[in-house]
């Protein structure tokens, strides 16, 4: 049955037991449980847990087709989404909208070794559905905190579920903030830090970023923004309770606890690719791109350099053992070192690209909107096309890594790419 969203039924629910109640062998099992999954690489927001978009532990293979070779398991969707899988310990979890409006909302989980359902959501949106048609409702990436799951929209729709599927909380923004929403849609994933779920809504009427308590969906605290459409995401910095807010004006870091802003960059920045970074410096797209490396709080962050070559398109940068990569509007890969922004190579690729690129085992992934997945290896000088795979469906998402596989969603399919 599809379940609206209602104003009724968006209030905070309570905890179903305390943390005394628990018995210490319960809690020993829990833990044993919490290591294997700390072994078993989670990816749990987009662009991974770490907002990095680099896994340290999968090495996927890098030949596959639609025919079957090293496709593990392909699943059917129920609807559209440019979302990215999210994998949770042994569950991979990916959103979609279908209808004449978009306006279902679908959030489904697969066990992450066979493709099996093993359960789905259905809701109806509560606020703008429509959008371009290139885009859809299911456009946000969910995330996870490693416990519960918050599915956000571009209805501005947040539903958080537990692993099991049962509901727990959902916020219908748009009742509280009815003007913010644009007309092309909004894509902007949220992001988990400590006990706040950050959520970015940008748009040239009611802008704003919420930030809400991941237990109850009670909102902490709400940022005006500035008032242009903006699809940037948030991008969780090193120290775990910092998010950057990108926008047309530049960027701000916000203390994730608070809402305060820390400090400001104020050149202009994208509005499509979002930000990246390595360790603690930050590489924005700024007129080309800018590295700018934090201080403390209240004091503007040192530009390191502007380089005005290394333009990304859609595709948010990667960086990488000290280089940083984008993926031009042409489909150009440029290659540059992040100590001065220097290029060091650029390789012509088959665009257009829309999802990010991703990098394990040194070899960068980047898909095309035809479903080509590119393969560059990025171990020699320069780098070379190792493979170049083709699944033949729309591809628009940024792929996830997790365990060895590369997932892939398309308009119709989820996709898990694995050595047999």
């Amino acid at each position: 049955m599809i379940r609206p969203l209602t104003r009724a039924n968006i209030s905070p629910v309570k905890p179903l037991f305390s943390v005394g109640c628990l018995s210490a062998g319960l809690i020993l099992a829990l833990g044993i449980h919490a290591n294997h999954r700390l072994l078993a690489e989670d990816w749990r927001q987009f662009r991974g847990s770490s907002s990095t978009a680099i896994s340290r532990s999968a090495a996927p293979p890098v030949e596959f087709d639609s025919s079957g070779k090293n496709v593990a398991w392909k699943v059917d969707l129920p609807g559209r989404g440019l979302s990215s899988p999210i994998i949770i310990d042994d569950r991979v979890v990916v959103t979609a909208s279908s209808g004449p409006r978009q306006d279902n909302l679908h959030i489904l989980c697969f066990k992450a070794n066979t493709g099996e359902l093993l359960w789905e959501r259905r809701f109806l949106a509560t606020g703008r559905s429509l959008t371009h048609p290139k885009t859809c409702n299911a456009a946000p990436t969910p995330a996870s905190d490693g416990e519960k799951i918050f599915a956000f929209f571009s209805s501005n729709d947040v539903i958080c579920l537990d692993l099991s599927g049962q509901l727990l909380w959902m916020r219908g923004l748009t009742l509280d903030y009815p003007n913010a929403s644009n007309s092309l849609g909004m894509s902007s994933s949220p992001v988990v830090a400590g006990n706040v779920l950050v959520t970015q809504v940008e748009n040239d009427s009611e802008s704003l970023t919420t930030g809400l308590n991941t237990s109850t969906g009670e909102t902490l605290w709400k940022l005006d923004r500035p008032k242009r459409a903006n699809w940037t995401s948030p991008l969780l910095l090193a120290d775990g309770q910092t998010v950057l807010l990108q926008s047309s004006k530049g960027a701000d870091a916000v203390d994730a606890r608070t809402g305060n802003i820390l400090w400001s960059f104020g050149e202009g920045a994208a509005t499509i690719p979002s930000s990246a970074r390595e360790g603690e410096t930050i590489f924005i797209p700024s007129n080309g791109l800018v590295a700018l490396r934090p201080a403390n709080s209240n004091t503007p962050p040192e530009k390191l350099w502007q380089e005005n070559k290394l333009k990304p398109g859609t595709a948010t940068p990667v960086v990488a053992e000290g280089k940083v990569y984008c993926l031009s509007g042409a489909g150009v890969l440029l290659c540059a070192n992040v100590d001065k922004g220097e290029l060091l190579w650029q390789l012509r690729l088959e665009g257009p690209f829309s999802a990010s690129p991703v990098i394990a085992d040194r070899k960068l992934y980047c898909v095309n909107e035809s479903g080509k997945c590119f393969a560059v290896d990025l171990s020699g000088t320069k780098g070379s096309i190792v493979a170049e795979s083709l699944l033949d469906e729309t591809i628009l998402a940024t792929p996830s890594l997790s365990d060895g596989a590369l997932y892939l969603r398309s308009d119709a399919h989820l996709w898990k790419i694995a050595t047999p």
